[in-house]
């Protein structure tokens, strides 16, 4: 279900960025020109109520998803414990290294001369 509001909600995104794009500004802007509106099938007046209103009834219904999304990511929280507690859970046990032999590592030494010139 999580998957369907979120993907509603990406589609409501991209239908939020094309109406704004569409709508004319006060400038001219991207606006679907000055003429007959689309095509001459509607008036420039009803065009942009048009467009107004749809540009609204996507951001409330996006607004809508936005809380809906959020109540599910915080019902699907395992336990009121934060992050770092969560975090400090994940560490590994640290195991008895008494018993033990300590591990050395091998250094390497190079014998030849270096790739950059050095100050001596």
């Amino acid at each position: 279900m999580e998957n369907v509001i979120l993907v509603i909600h990406l589609l409501l995104a991209l239908a939020i960025i094309g109406l704004v794009l569409l709508q004319r500004s006060e400038g001219g802007g991207l606006g679907i020109g000055s003429g007959g509106g689309l095509g001459g099938l509607a008036t420039p007046q009803g065009t942009a109520n048009f467009l107004t209103r749809a540009t609204a009834i996507c951001a409330g219904l996006f607004f809508c998803t936005s809380l809906l999304l959020g109540i599910l990511a915080g019902a699907h929280s395992r336990s009121n414990q934060s992050i770092l507690d969560a975090l400090q859970d994940e560490k590994p046990a640290v195991t008895d290294t008494q018993n033990e032999a300590p591990v050395q590592t091998p250094v390497e030494t190079s014998k030849e001369a270096p790739s950059v010139p050095v100050a001596e």
